[in-house]
């Protein structure tokens, strides 16, 4: 039960307390959707940017991922019809979408990107997706010389791999 908002703050705060609960639903659907383990899952990883896609696919059981090769990011039909490929070849359960933020936590305006992309693929071929906070993952790997070529597939692995230990499945 919310009040009528008298001032911007009192809209921010409830904002930002609907956002909490809106946070706490996702991590419970997570948790249904990947509490059995004789059942386990794959899915399938994104780390989004607005010329190259990384891609990874993982499963539950071992915790792990792979990185796949890259998407070229050059127009919607190129992306989308890469990401459809994949998901009919790999068949993943769910997606996880890499969310970059600012080392404070704050949104930017990539963060809005990686948004709309998931939100565009939950809506194009009926996938459950989750977003995971990326801050990092590409510069954990961008000293490693074996990770050049593909650095936005690793840091998609990454991103699947921190996805998997922060659902404690």
């Amino acid at each position: 039960l919310f009040l009528i908002p008298h001032t911007p703050n009192d809209i921010s705060e409830q904002y930002k307390i609907l956002d909490l609960i809106y946070q706490a639903f996702q991590e419970r659907r997570v948790m249904h959707e990947l509490s059995n383990l004789n059942n386990p899952i794959t899915a399938l990883a994104f780390d989004y940017g607005t010329q190259r896609i990384g891609v990874a696919i993982g499963n539950s059981l071992t915790k792990s991922a792979e990185a796949l090769n890259q998407i070229n990011n050059s127009s919607e039909e190129t992306r989308f019809k890469a990401v459809e490929q994949l998901i009919l070849q790999w068949n993943p359960s769910i997606i996880v979408v890499g969310l970059p933020l600012y080392p404070d936590g704050a949104e930017h305006k990539m963060t809005q990107k990686a948004k709309r992309f998931g939100q565009q693929i939950e809506g194009r071929y009926s996938k459950s997706v989750y977003f995971v906070d990326e801050r990092y993952s590409s510069v954990v790997l961008e000293g490693e010389a074996q990770y050049h070529e593909s650095l936005d597939s690793h840091a998609a692995a990454l991103i699947l791999e921190q996805f998997f230990r922060e659902q404690k499945i």
